[in-house]
């Protein structure tokens, strides 16, 4: 049984909508695509939440090489601002969801229970996962209690489960922060805007020997921005029909409030020493190029998204796409107890992200190696597959949307058939700006604008590059182990709803 984009939509329901594009201009600033969302409700000062850090998710039962988990999707009502509540659609009803601590080599299989009353899929951001597991946006959880469908079967190219789903991560990789998020088919920018997102950090035994910080000194950010209703309530304009944003939010959704762990502008007490910070955009559309509001601290950067750099990197500022991560390192040390050092994002007039007070002198241990990890750049290579990827708007089928090679999404026809085990060089060519995401595999960074010279924030493995306007970006990929259906797409949620995903096939 198969339907259109739309029939299928129909079906699905929710908190999400299909697309109707009348047109979306090139207005947006260059350091972001989207349009501004102001809150209705009254906002709090920041600096006065404490940062809060999600709790590590435990497991059921473990044996010799797997741990397993439950999880359960369910709507929750949280105080994000203060004095007011706030629905939520969370794992576990957590903002975010709790955070997987894994190592390498060891099996995760975790069961996924939809408690809520719109179908989800869920995808492991960075993993090297099997496509039964990889969250194929058709392979939908539907409602326990929901009407549609009556057991396993498909539509549209995807296998539809009741209720529940277990998902299987072999976690073979390098140490690296992933994350987890919501990747339903034309709803993920709602499904993840409402709380559906959450961290999963791999080590490894090179990671662990080295001297870096470690225990509550080694902290995630996961940064995120939101606009609320004047009873709290998460503001994400659909249109009146029920199909898809507002059409000025096609570019993407920008809200007026910075989360940060799901805190307004919190702040948090330091010792004056070194740490860590694991550092995530989980914002729909918008960029941050992180500051410090004075001196002398700066980022070294240890990490990015597919995990450690051969050597550090350090950064005055730094400039992160939705997806992106980066792994890096504060030393407070040269600050005296009393003193507040304000992290602002510089792309948007230094506007506040968070607060570190420090608290007291203390005793560091640790140290930054020059050398950290055995990864190595991969010369390019000569006879190889290349292949173009254009991102760009156009005609989405029933509606305007955004493309790839002039096509929407259509999750019965692979793009690319891809050979495991070959490198390829794969081109992303762009009209606005486009943080793009390859499913499955880390890549390397070649060039940009033609220039092997690269933007200082493209070192080490990643799996999401943010591309500019009208720019040509090379990336060196392999793809290994898994055979099967994986995706390609724009990672502004509101562009990849709009069809900006094509499927490629490993063979």
């Amino acid at each position: 049984m198969t339907m259109s984009r739309r029939g299928l939509l129909a079906v699905a329901g929710g908190t999400g909508a299909a697309l109707s594009l009348a047109g979306c201009g090139q207005e947006a600033q260059p350091a972001q695509s989207g349009e501004l969302l102001r809150s209705k409700a009254k906002l709090p000062a920041p600096f006065q939440v404490p940062l809060p850090i999600p709790p590590a998710k435990k497991p059921l039962r473990s044996d010799a090489k797997t741990d397993y988990y439950q999880v359960v999707q369910r709507k929750a009502s949280v105080e994000i601002l203060p004095g007011l509540k706030t629905g939520i659609i969370g794992y576990d009803g957590l903002l975010p969801g709790p955070t997987f601590d894994v190592h390498s080599g060891r099996t995760s299989v975790i069961e996924q229970v939809n408690q809520l009353d719109v179908p989800t899929v869920v995808h492991l951001h960075g993993g090297h996962t099997p496509a039964p597991s990889d969250g194929w946006p058709l392979d939908m959880i539907m409602p326990a209690n929901g009407e549609h469908g009556g057991g396993h079967h498909m539509m549209g190219g995807g296998n539809m489960t009741m209720g529940k789903r277990t998902y299987t991560y072999p976690n073979a990789q390098r140490a690296a922060t992933l994350w987890y998020h919501d990747h339903t088919m034309d709803y993920t920018a709602p499904r993840v805007y409402h709380g559906l997102f959450g961290l999963h950090i791999i080590r490894d035994a090179e990671e662990e020997n080295l001297p870096l910080p470690k225990g509550d000194r080694e902290i995630p950010l996961v940064i995120a921005d939101r606009a609320f209703d004047e009873d709290g309530s998460f503001l994400y304009p659909l249109a009146k029909d029920g199909h898809g944003v507002e059409q000025k939010y096609m570019e993407g959704v920008i809200g007026d409030v910075t989360l940060v762990n799901g805190a307004p502008w919190p702040v948090h007490e330091v010792d004056a020493v070194r740490y860590r910070f694991r550092i995530l955009n989980a914002a729909n559309a918008r960029r941050y190029e992180l500051g410090f509001d004075k001196g002398p601290a700066k980022f070294v950067q240890i990490g990015s998204d597919g995990g450690l750099l051969d050597k550090p990197v350090e950064h005055t500022t730094l400039v992160i796409a939705p997806a992106e991560r980066f792994d890096v390192i504060v030393d407070f040390s040269q600050y005296r107890p009393g003193d507040e050092v304000t992290v602002v994002n510089k792309l948007d007039g230094n506007a506040n992200v968070l607060r570190f007070r420090i608290a007291r002198k203390a005793a560091d241990d640790t140290s930054i190696p020059a050398t950290l990890s055995s990864y190595a750049v991969t010369p390019r290579p000569t006879g190889v597959v290349r292949r173009e990827w254009r991102f760009r708007r156009g005609d989405a089928g029933d509606h305007r949307g955004w493309t790839i090679n002039g096509k929407a999404f259509d999750p019965q026809v692979m793009q690319a058939q891809v050979k495991l085990d070959q490198y390829e060089i794969w081109t992303f060519v762009t009209d606005v700006h486009h943080p793009v995401h390859v499913h499955l595999a880390p890549f390397q960074v070649l060039s940009r604008g033609g220039k092997s010279k690269l933007s200082e924030y493209d070192h080490g493995w990643k799996d999401t590059v943010d591309i500019r306007p009208a720019e040509v970006v090379e990336v060196l990929v392999r793809f290994s182990a898994h055979r099967g259906k994986y995706l390609i797409h724009c990672h502004n949620l509101e562009h990849e709803d709009m069809a900006m995903m094509a499927g490629f096939e490993t063979i």
